[in-house]
């Protein structure tokens, strides 16, 4: 696996985006809405393939399955990078993989977009969350067309008070120097190289 892209979440889509964009120094694009899990988003292309989105409860939309995805709806305090995805060629195939709670697929949609992505059943990824989902794309995918920012990722850090089991469950579908696991309180932060020098989003 791959990494793919980055979350930054928020109580609205509003503050979301002022976050990534104060952090980075660059604007997002528009998005759009995941009517299963009644959410909205807005997106950013960065360098080598990945991307970055803003994403929150949509007020405007019923979900159609709930919990919601990256455990949204118990989201509270400021805006903040909440999640991480990687990407599988063979999601059926690689899915044991995974730490057994995390092997949940579902189908996804947003316009021309269609994916599989494991959804725990609670909403909640292993590691209090800091377990990365994953996705396997079934078209096109969403960096292949979104223009590019400029900034780059350098450092993802995952902080967890079980760094080492942690660490371990990451080495069985992910080798990428750039993602780093600390101990500490469960949280990420990533550093990025950005038209207006390095900046760093958490």
């Amino acid at each position: 696996m791959r990494l793919d892209h980055l979350a930054v979440a928020g109580a609205t889509l509003a503050e979301a985006t002022a976050h990534v964009e104060e952090a980075l120094g660059v604007r997002l694009e528009p998005g759009g809405s995941h009517a299963r899990f009644g959410t909205h988003n807005r997106l950013i292309g960065l360098e080598d393939g990945l991307y970055l989105e803003a994403i929150a409860i949509d007020p405007a939309q019923q979900p159609q399955q709930r919990p919601r995805w990256f455990d949204l709806d118990n989201f509270s305090g400021p805006a903040r990078l909440a999640h991480w995805i990687l990407r599988a060629e063979d999601l059926a195939q690689e899915q044991a993989l995974l730490p057994k709670h995390a092997q949940s697929p579902v189908q996804m949609q947003r316009g021309d977009l269609r994916w599989l992505m494991t959804v725990p059943v609670d909403g909640i990824q292993p590691f209090d969350n800091v377990f990365p989902s994953v996705l396997q794309w079934q078209s096109p995918p969403a960096a292949a067309s979104l223009p590019q920012s400029g900034c780059r990722l350098r450092r993802l850090t995952v902080s967890h008070p079980e760094a080492s089991a942690l660490r371990a469950a990451l080495a069985r579908v992910l080798e990428d120097p750039r993602v780093v696991v600390e101990p500490g309180h469960p949280a990420l932060q990533a550093e990025f190289d950005t038209p207006h020098g390095p900046r760093l989003l958490a």
